[in-house]
């Protein structure tokens, strides 16, 4: 392993963000905590919702976990009723992901205190500085043109 020299580390970068992700995710933890669910439970009932008739496979790409993973988390979501699965038209071998009206709901009441805190803390920002934000994260993201492509004129 390389010598690092301390000095070429951003610590405050670093430090920023470990705050900022752990109080961007604390309102939903605390939702989420009071039905026994996690993150992961939050991380498929928002992409599903996103968008709705996925794939498992296309949920697997976009979460980057393995199937073993996803299955214990994604059978809870179908059990309790946030998920339904469906066979696909063309392939009946596909399982296509859809949020129910339950399921819809989480999202949002998980999405809405995040949308706040996002709108709060870019308050009395222009429009060039909300994209430099917007580009910052997306560099700072493995899968930026897969995220980007996976959610572009989903509402």
């Amino acid at each position: 392993m390389p010598v690092v020299d301390d000095k070429t580390i951003d610590f405050e970068t670093i430090e920023l963000l470990f705050f900022a992700y752990r109080d961007f995710v604390s309102d939903p933890d605390a939702i989420l905590a009071k039905i026994g669910y996690g993150r992961a439970h939050h991380r498929v009932v928002y992409f599903v919702s996103r968008r709705p008739g996925m794939t498992v496979a296309d949920l697997l790409a976009i979460l980057q976990i393995t199937k073993q993973s996803l299955a214990r988390v994604l059978k809870e979501l179908i059990d309790s009723g946030y998920i339904r699965q469906m066979a696909g038209p063309a392939d009946r071998r596909q399982r296509r992901l859809y949020p129910t009206l339950a399921g819809r709901e989480l999202a949002l009441a998980l999405s809405e205190p995040q949308s706040q805190r996002i709108a709060g803390a870019m308050e009395g920002f222009t429009p060039e500085m909300r994209e430099g934000v917007r580009s910052f994260l997306e560099r700072m993201s493995r899968s930026e043109s897969t995220t980007r492509a996976d959610t572009a004129g989903v509402d």
